[in-house]
């Protein structure tokens, strides 16, 4: 699999990417066949935090890792494996998406007994359901309440678009949006 790797606020080195390419084909063993996308690493440093993001989109799937920490090559170390605990956790569940859809190709290869055991020990439970009035509001006023309550994210309408529109503060401390199409 091939992989764009950048930086921000950094610099990529060969000894980085030598490293992380290393890394990454560890998670070759877990395709049937190498995958056709390009993944995508950010590293960046920030606060004197040392982040690697890894993004792989998969035919009707995406698989995404990130991890801080105060160093690099931890945290490249914390995200292969953060995406191996991901790829072994869902892929029983995923390669039974494809067989259902009717392709004969499965995205990942078959696991052992102790793979189906995991999917089987960590199903999906909820156990909370909130219900609540959408107030029509403009995306300031959204963040506004986001941050009264103090949570880290907050549903809401559009006042301007009449749709369900999501905000949510981002780990650099910004806020983010996410729109109904």
């Amino acid at each position: 699999m091939n992989f764009s790797i950048r930086g921000q606020q950094i610099e990529v080195t060969e000894a980085l990417k030598d490293y992380l390419d290393k890394k990454l084909s560890r998670l070759d063993k877990y395709f049937d066949a190498p995958p056709t996308s390009e993944g995508n690493v950010t590293l960046s440093v920030v606060r004197g935090l040392h982040a690697v993001e890894v993004t792989i989109p998969l035919t009707g799937v995406v698989l995404r890792a990130e991890d801080r920490s105060d160093d690099m090559y931890a945290s490249m170390d914390a995200v292969v494996d953060k995406l191996e605990r991901q790829i072994r956790k869902h892929k029983t569940k995923i390669n039974r998406k494809f067989r259902q859809e009717g392709s004969l190709k499965t995205l990942f290869v078959e696991g052992t007994s102790s793979d189906n055991e995991e999917l089987e020990n960590d199903e999906f439970e909820v156990v909370r359901t909130k219900r609540f009035t959408l107030k029509p509001m403009d995306v300031e006023e959204a963040i506004l309440q986001m941050n009264m309550v103090g949570h880290n994210f907050f549903v809401f309408s559009n006042i301007d678009t009449r749709t369900v529109n999501v905000v949510y503060k981002r780990n650099d401390g910004k806020y983010g949006l996410i729109e109904q199409n």
